[in-house]
């Protein structure tokens, strides 16, 4: 018989940047899947460190990419079990969140940017819906809304708001074809991001990110 129970556990977060009164806007980034919030937050250093504050997550889950040992990575959740590891990661992401805003004693907070990269584009949908998220703009990098998103709360959410898809035109594992047909999949759920394309692979191209932003 199968049996779930909650427990504590400790997850780590990066951050770049101060938060003070000169923070213009916060950025919550979520990294693909074998990644580490330690390397996947240097992306961001081209960004004004006393006017960005980013905070990076790590996945919960960290696992030997290699086989048995070698370099590691993390991962938001697998298909095991896939369901509570949703959950765990949007209190997990709750958590970090509200960390940053104890931390920030200025009369205002600043505007908030989102960002997920591949397997994080879904993670950083799934919270930015569940929390009812106000946010200024959503980057989806190479990487999809997932299938199973609330898109009636997400169209109205996301109405206002800036949304962003982005990818190479050399990205190993997100086609042109699969691209279009995802579009056009967002556009019949309501969802009409803007989409830049730019030369290059999968990763994060912290050029492109600055043109985005002017």
């Amino acid at each position: 018989m199968e049996n779930h129970i909650k427990i504590q556990k400790t997850a780590r977060y990066y951050t770049w940047g101060n938060l003070n009164e000169n923070t213009e806007i916060l950025w919550i980034v979520c990294h693909g899947y074998g990644q580490l919030a330690e390397y996947f937050i240097k992306k961001f250093e081209v960004l004004d460190p006393e006017k960005h504050f980013v905070i990076a997550p790590e996945g919960l889950s960290r696992f030997y990419n290699g086989g048995m040992t070698g370099r590691v990575g993390a991962t938001w959740m697998t298909k095991e079990d896939r369901l509570y590891e949703i959950e765990d990661y949007l209190h997990y992401l709750d958590a970090v969140f509200e960390e940053a805003l104890q931390k920030n004693d200025t009369n205002s907070f600043p505007k908030v940017n989102l960002l997920g990269f591949s397997q994080g584009s879904a993670t950083i949908n799934r919270w930015a819906v569940h929390r009812e998220m106000s946010f200024n703009q959503l980057f989806v990098w190479a990487g999809t809304f997932p299938h199973d998103l609330d898109f009636d709360k997400a169209k109205q959410l996301y109405q206002d708001k800036t949304v962003y898809l982005v990818y190479g035109d050399q990205d190993e594992f997100f086609k042109e074809e699969n691209f279009q047909d995802h579009l056009k999949l967002m556009n019949e759920k309501g969802i009409f991001p803007e989409v830049v394309k730019f030369k290059g692979t999968h990763q994060i191209d912290s050029n492109v990110l600055l043109e985005i932003l002017g």
